[in-house]
């Protein structure tokens, strides 16, 4: 007799349940571990003054899920873990196949929409079909108000923008932007952004993409507008650069324990950055992320020394 995947015995539904036990476990230590280290840091967003956590989490490919698949039992533990360390920003996209009806799910699950911060995406061409993205977007993220509706990568900027101000008036959404995750598009970023009619851009950097740091982010602090970090990680590319390599000792000076924090704190410190959102599936991953935004962050001399020591390894 064949044995499904609801029979107990079955090997995969034991590494199943294992897999459930052990976020769950994790979860409870890494959250007792959390209330004994320093509070995250906030910055305020410029349009308002409301103060944003530095780091929150972004869902790209790792919340893209089924219902029964073992990952949703670490994606509530990510969850949970990114609130009990003080982070609140959670960024998503119809572009991430069933990422936002995930983190729908899983928070309204855990009780946790009132202290998350949504962040999402139209990214469609014409109108009505935005208009009914967006639609789509609360209705499978459960909420009646989106904290922060962007435009995906500029996809039909000028149309979505009426219709985002409109909703922005109605109180449907908090705040509005732009983003991209391309070096190429940073110059066009840059003119959007000096004309102060956006709350929010997005945009890609990182120790190994460090273009933004000629202009594009001087003029997000010269017009106010708040600043979140895609691709802080370089989608992984700065890892096996140092892999197996300790960290230099005066990364202490700045409360660096790890390399994620090595990397995250030198974007954190850039003053134009309101938050990094590096996306995870793993709740001890997230732990560390977390921790990047605690503690002291590298003055521009330390920064300096950051860089330059990277392009030396």
């Amino acid at each position: 007799m064949l044995k499904t995947v609801a029979d107990p015995a079955n090997p995969i539904r034991r590494r199943l349940l294992r897999l459930a036990g052990c976020c769950a476990t994790l979860a409870a230590m890494n959250k007792k571990s959390l209330a004994q280290m320093p509070a995250m840091l906030k910055r305020p967003i410029p349009r308002s003054g409301e103060m944003l956590p530095v780091v929150g989490v972004g869902t790209w490919q790792t919340f893209d899920v089924g219902p029964p698949a073992p990952e949703r039992a670490a994606l509530k533990a990510v969850l949970k873990l990114l609130v009990a360390a003080g982070g609140s920003v959670v960024d998503s996209s119809p572009m991430y196949g069933k990422s936002e009806s995930v983190v729908g799910e899983l928070a309204a699950g855990l009780g946790l929409r009132e202290k998350l911060f949504y962040a999402t995406k139209v990214w469609t061409s014409g109108r009505e079909a935005g208009i009914r993205q967006m639609e789509d977007s609360f209705r499978l993220m459960q909420t009646q108000r989106m904290d922060l509706m962007q435009v995906h990568n500029l996809k039909d900027l000028a149309v979505h923008t009426k219709t985002l101000r409109e909703w922005k008036s109605a109180g449907r959404i908090r705040y509005i932007g732009v983003t991209h995750y391309h070096d190429g598009a940073h110059a066009e970023l840059e003119k959007i952004v000096r004309t102060r009619e956006w709350d929010f851009v997005q945009f890609n950097y990182s120790m190994a993409e460090r273009e933004a740091e000629t202009r594009l982010l001087p003029a997000c602090l010269d017009s106010g507008t708040a600043v979140i970090v895609n691709r802080p990680f370089s989608q992984g590319s700065l890892f096996p650069g140092v892999k197996g390599k300790p960290l230099p000792g005066w990364a202490a000076e700045f409360d660096c324990a790890s390399w994620a924090q090595f990397f995250l704190k030198y974007l954190l410190a850039h003053p134009a950055v309101t938050c990094v959102i590096p996306g995870t599936n793993r709740a001890d991953h997230m732990k560390d992320n977390a921790k990047a935004g605690m503690g002291r962050l590298p003055d521009a001399a330390m920064r300096r020394r950051m860089a330059e020591y990277m392009a030396r390894l």
